[in-house]
């Protein structure tokens, strides 16, 4: 699957983020790693763009984090909240009606717009 242009997926990331972590706590890279997985490879976050959301998420207390070492090597892991479980719902709800809408207008102009040879 071809990646997801960046404009695209600018406004939706906290909820790919949040979406994640509803499944259980996971650490930077391994958050990474399902987003790419759960995406079918359409979504390759890099970690200068995923930390500082993270950071972000955490200031505007949607998610929790807290470090480990249990497993020998030091990680941050990132915890959804209710607060966060909640601006998930909103925005899901927000991002399947746009869709829909989107649906709507490219199913009303679909014989009109030449396809790709």
């Amino acid at each position: 699957m071809a990646k997801f242009n960046p404009e695209l997926m600018r406004g939706s990331l906290d909820l790919m983020v949040l979406s994640i972590l509803a499944a259980g706590p996971k650490y930077g890279y391994l958050l990474q790693q399902e987003l790419h997985e759960a995406s079918r490879g359409a979504v390759d976050i890099q970690a200068g763009t995923l930390y500082p959301l993270l950071h972000r998420l955490e200031s505007d207390k949607l998610i929790r984090c807290q470090w480990d070492d249990s497993t020998g090597r030091r990680r941050k892991w990132y915890e959804i909240n209710d607060a966060g479980r909640k601006r998930l719902a909103v925005q899901a709800r927000e991002w399947q009606e746009y869709a829909d809408c989107i649906r709507t207008l490219l199913a009303t102009v679909a014989d009109a717009v030449p396809r790709p040879a």
